[in-house]
C-alpha cells in the first residue's frame, strides 16, 4: 500500500503520493476546496486510484512546537476525513517550513511566480511526504 500526503489549506489541498517502494514522493495535484463532501470525495478517489493505506497530513505547528488555531483546524479536518473515509489510516507530520522549502525549491528551479502559486501546495505535500518517508526505518539487503 502506498502513502499519500496532504498539505491542507483554507482554499486548497496539496496532494503527493509515494512510489511503491516508499522511497520517493511525487506531487499529484492541488485540490481546490469547495465543500467538505466534494473535497473528501476527491481525496477518496485519489486514495483508491493509488491504493493508499496511510494518509500523512501536514500538521502546522508554531515555531515553539505548540499547536495553534491553524493546527486545530487541520486536526479537525483529519477527524472529519477519517469519518468520511474510514478504510484508511492517518498520521500527522510536522510541516513547519515545508511551504518555505517548497518555495525555495521552485525559485531555484526558476519557476515563474504565477506558476509557483499554482503548484506550491503540491510541492509542500511532497516535502511533507518525503520527510515522513525519510524517517521510516530501512532494511538493508544482505548479500548471501
Amino acid at each position: 500500500m502506498r502513502i499519500l500526503a496532504l498539505d491542507v489549506g483554507d482554499k486548497t489541498i496539496g496532494v503527493a503520493v509515494c512510489d511503491e517502494l516508499k522511497l520517493t514522493a511525487q506531487g499529484v495535484e492541488v485540490v481546490r476546496r469547495t465543500t467538505p463532501s466534494r473535497d473528501f470525495a476527491r481525496l477518496k478517489e485519489l486514495i483508491n486510484q493509488y491504493q493508499v493505506g496511510l494518509v500523512v497530513i501536514g500538521l502546522p505547528k508554531n515555531m515553539n512546537g505548540t499547536i495553534g488555531p491553524r493546527g486545530e483546524l487541520v486536526k479537525q479536518f483529519a477527524q472529519d476525513m477519517l469519518q468520511t473515509i474510514p478504510d484508511v489510516e492517518a498520521a500527522f507530520w510536522d510541516e513547519r517550513l515545508s511551504t518555505v522549502a517548497a518555495e525555495k525549491s521552485l525559485i531555484a528551479a526558476d519557476v515563474s511566480r504565477a506558476k509557483r502559486r499554482q503548484v506550491i501546495d503540491k510541492m509542500a505535500a511532497v516535502f511533507i511526504l518525503q520527510g515522513y518517508l525519510d524517517s521510516l526505518p530501512r532494511t538493508t539487503a544482505r548479500e548471501p
